[in-house]
């Protein structure tokens, strides 16, 4: 039997048991977690913040839901994330524990310990002060997956200062965006980037966008790839020379439990992004506890892998605060799934030993199309637990994780979770949930979810609608950066202000397990990037050829989804395939190259309203291949009609 049969056979099974070998040495094996937790959530969740972290002033109470949705946790605790995440290791004895195995794109590795991170934290918090960036003030980071990435955030924690990381994939232009938005005083970037091989130069790009930022008084510049790099005198500095004339030691300073840790800025169904904001001592209370007993985590001996980037908020809470608040060992990833070759992820789980390993459901998915003979060149053994992320995982790839990964042996936890949330919402347990490929199974002891129907938001035991959380949590956002209106509108506006409306729809089954279906919303999750619908189109109209853009988020076996675009060009301008590279590179230039349309559709016109609100809906629908629902509130019923005809001449060219 080939493996395609073996697999379409495992479709059969639809149930996992946990493996009873990995059940007898759980951290939770036992099922009675979640009546316990339930019975009280506010006392469970801070009994965890008590045993999990290390206080200056232990707090007195949990929730405050006085001021809803502004809810806080902890209020009168005070705590230190840097201080949790090193200093307490460090003098416990764990100083010369490896934090991080970082792995170059070229062969280059670095073991960096908790000592050494440690030190140069102090010394990059005592640099970033003599820069005069103070507690309160914004710092941006716009870093590779670099140790130095870890050294901003954890300095910046230290003195009390919200950063604001911005993935490395994005534009300077959108980076100057998010800089603006969040008045940023310094900004953390590098000499360049590598790729696959080559050098992007990162910094005069920077410049070229963020020269004539107000707010922008330093910009502290790592050297990484060696090239030359402009600098201006009285504004830029070197990182490496700041750091050895910095002091070596800064005690962390405590801060309230509510002090703001980091803003983080995700995409909307508007063009502006939102600043996420969350604070210190519930955030890391969720990153902890999830990250503990989600992956059964147990540092003396565990080697973890989050294969995700720190730009994103899967690195921010399961690459730096989660796995270093837990003393941790990880492993850090500079370059692509596919260089210097397409093993390079399982030669590097060959070469640190790695147990446990957290992706996405796009890189699974990109592996079995190159084949199951790479993976199997290489010694899988050390894995004991896999991990999803990111976007839903079809049950095709989750059983071939399984099988040709896992070999069979380890525990899928398949996870569910926002920028907004923080840390894992819905997740197995892997030494207790019974999963199902494709479910995300049952929410983490202490969150409670619900399925509930559109119009009235009751709930829906069995069925489909949409995705709510339904009470507060210690990890959730407080706020929207300078947006309190945004906010609540955005989020608990249609369901009142003690209902958190996730933004996706979801199915619950017979057995109350969640399926997550997607984006209700103008949002499209590309590799598990979100990326607003109309941010996109506005890169898209800033051609000079185009008049007009609609972009939807389209079903793709290798991306989850991906962005196809239809596109109005202005009069007389024929389209062509010059034109279509001209678009895509215009995205890259503004958003970065992973919003590239994967699809362009040349339209005369686009679907509207009589009030001018393009149906994206109906977008969707033609572009899947689905039936069209109402077409009668459309100004002009006959443009969906010309839209078919397109998309079917463009299918019997393909």
């Amino acid at each position: 039997m080939g493996l395609e049969q073996e697999i379409e056979a495992l479709l059969e099974v639809e149930r996992f048991e946990p493996p009873q070998a990995f059940r007898e040495k759980a951290l939770w094996s036992d099922p009675s977690i979640y009546e316990e937790a339930a019975a009280d959530p506010e006392a469970w969740w801070t009994a965890q913040a008590k045993e999990l972290l290390d206080w200056e002033t232990e707090p007195s109470q949990g929730l405050d839901d006085s001021n809803p949705p502004f809810y806080k946790w902890f209020e009168d605790g005070r705590l230190n994330a840097s201080a949790n995440c090193l200093d307490r290791h460090v003098e416990a004895g764990n100083g010369e524990r490896v934090a991080y195995h970082w792995r170059g794109e070229e062969g280059e590795e670095r073991d960096v310990t908790y000592a050494d991170l440690h030190r140069d934290v102090q010394r990059f918090a005592n640099a970033l002060r003599d820069q005069g960036v103070e507690k309160g003030d914004v710092v941006g980071i716009y870093l590779p997956m670099i140790p130095e990435v870890v050294v901003a955030m954890l300095a910046c924690a230290r003195i009390g200062a919200p950063h604001n990381v911005v993935f490395g994939g994005f534009s300077a232009e959108s980076v100057r965006e998010r800089m603006e938005f969040s008045e940023a005083k310094a900004l953390v970037t590098v000499d360049g980037a590598r790729r696959k091989g080559k050098t992007a130069p990162i910094k005069p790009a920077v410049d070229e966008h963020l020269g004539d930022l107000g707010s922008l008084e330093t910009i502290v510049v790592v050297r990484h790839t060696g090239i030359d790099c402009p600098m201006t005198d009285g504004r830029d500095v070197f990182y490496d020379e700041i750091l050895a004339a910095a002091d070596p030691e800064c005690p962390a300073e405590p801060m309230e439990a509510e002090h703001p840790l980091f803003i983080l800025y995700t995409s909307g169904s508007t063009a502006k992004p939102k600043g996420i904001l969350h604070t210190t001592g519930g955030y890391l209370t969720g990153v902890t506890a999830t990250h503990r007993y989600v992956f059964d985590l147990k540092p003396e001996s565990d080697v973890y892998w989050c294969a995700a980037d720190v730009g994103w908020v899967t690195g921010h809470s399961y690459i730096v605060y989660g796995p270093l608040a837990n003393g941790a060992t990880s492993v850090m990833w500079e370059g692509a799934p596919d260089y210097p070759h397409q093993g390079i992820w399982w030669e590097l789980i060959e070469r640190y030993k790695a147990t446990i390993l957290y992706a996405a459901p796009t890189a699974i998915r990109t592996f079995i199309k190159w084949g199951a003979e790479i993976p199997a060149k290489f010694d899988l053994s050390s894995l004991r637990l896999l991990g999803s992320v990111g976007e839903p995982i079809n049950p095709k790839a989750w059983l071939w994780y399984h099988k040709v990964i896992g070999a069979e042996r380890c525990p899928i936890v398949d996870t569910w979770w926002q920028t907004e949330t923080g840390a894992i919402m819905i997740t197995p347990l892997p030494g207790i949930t019974t999963t199902k490929p494709g479910s995300a199974t049952t929410p983490f002891p202490g969150v409670e979810a619900e399925v509930v129907d559109e119009s009235e938001g009751e709930p829906i035991d069995e069925g489909q609608g949409l995705l709510v959380l339904e009470r507060p949590w210690p990890s959730m956002l407080r706020g929207l950066f300078k947006e309190d209106e945004r906010f609540v509108e955005t989020y608990f506006s249609r369901f009142g202000s003690e209902r958190y409306l996730v933004g996706d729809a979801a199915r619950r089954d017979g057995d109350g397990y969640y399926w997550v279906i997607g984006r209700i919303d103008d949002v499209a999750n590309v590799s598990g990037h979100r990326l607003s619908t109309a941010e996109v189109e506005s890169a898209i109209v800033a051609h000079p050829a185009v008049a007009e853009a609609a972009v939807i988020g389209q079903s793709d076996e290798d991306t989850g989804q991906a962005i196809c675009a239809f596109v109005t060009l202005r009069g007389g301008t024929e389209p062509s395939d010059e034109l279509v590279e001209g678009i895509r590179a215009e995205v890259a230039k503004r958003i970065g190259k992973f919003a590239r349309p994967k699809r362009i559709v040349w339209a005369d016109d686009l679907p509207k309203t009589r009030s001018g609100k393009i149906m994206r809906r109906l977008l969707r629908d033609i572009a899947e291949g689905r039936a069209l629902g109402d077409v009668t509130t459309l100004r002009d019923p006959d443009v969906m009609a010309e839209l078919e005809a397109k998309i079917a001449e463009e299918q019997d060219e393909d």
